[in-house]
């Protein structure tokens, strides 16, 4: 099943502080789409709204045109999977045993992991390059290596929509690019992928569509080359970034420096 997600005037709000009023955006199938923005302007909120953690306070989020609230925790958890930027797990899980957890939704009350369940899971974990972390503690990890488990949890999951917030945050450089290579491979065979991202380059490298959010609303969204241009950068960040093109991607790097080349 393809995965088209719909935000309609939404408005998100933490108790009576409101972060988001009237959002309107949409998430495709076989599209990656970047969430970009200043540290506290929203990326997480937004996560948490798609994937019904936090409940809209106005407005409704529809996939494939069926208003979200009406979906079943069960039936949603099938559809949509979710890489928090802070796991909560249990330290004296194993590796595997975290990202067997991700086959829950597809196995329903009083039925215990079968051989199918087992060969998924242990499948994602070697996409992940995470395999020889099946028998260690979660407890004993580095958190680069959680966050690498719980992206394998969610490919277990097998899902046609992946919600990811700041995946590539405590990964050293080698590991953020297989992951979103590993996402830009799973968007080419249709499932619907929303990052909120850190990283402008990365986000313009990896992105089809970017959102970018500063003070409560949406700045631009569009296309990388579009969205990222020193108009938007200086708007929202400050005037300390330029931005180059290389090779048809903007690429944003501190006015100091020297690109020979760049257009």
């Amino acid at each position: 099943m393809t995965v088209t997600i719909t935000a309609e005037n939404i408005t998100l709000c933490y108790g009576h502080r409101k972060v988001f009023d009237e959002l309107c955006f949409n998430l495709k199938p076989g599209q990656i789409t970047g969430l970009v923005g200043p540290n506290g302007c929203g990326k997480s909120t937004i996560i948490k709204g798609l994937s019904r953690i936090l409940r809209t306070a106005r407005g409704r989020i529809n996939l494939n045109g069926r208003n979200i609230n009406t979906i079943s925790r069960l039936e949603l958890a099938r559809i949509i999977g979710v890489v928090p930027q802070i796991p909560l797990l249990p330290g004296t899980f194993t590796g595997f045993e975290v990202v067997l957890m991700g086959r829950n939704p597809h196995m329903g009350f009083f039925r215990y992991e079968g051989e199918t369940d087992l060969k998924i899971a242990l499948e994602a974990m070697v996409m992940t390059r995470t395999d020889h972390l099946a028998g260690r503690r979660i407890g004993e990890l580095s958190g680069g290596e959680i966050q690498s488990i719980v992206i394998a949890r969610v490919l277990a999951q097998q899902t046609d929509a992946i919600l990811l917030d700041e995946p590539t945050a405590n990964l050293d450089i080698g590991r953020q690019i297989e992951v979103l290579d590993l996402m830009r491979e799973l968007c080419d065979r249709g499932v619907t992928i929303a990052i909120a991202l850190h990283d402008l380059n990365l986000a313009a490298q990896y992105c089809d569509r970017i959102i970018l959010l500063s003070g409560g609303k949406i700045i631009a969204k569009g296309r990388p080359e579009d969205v990222i241009n020193e108009s938007n950068i200086h708007s929202v960040y400050g005037k300390g970034g330029a931005v180059y093109d290389i090779d048809g991607k903007p690429v944003v790097v501190p006015k100091s420096a020297r690109i020979t080349g760049a257009v």
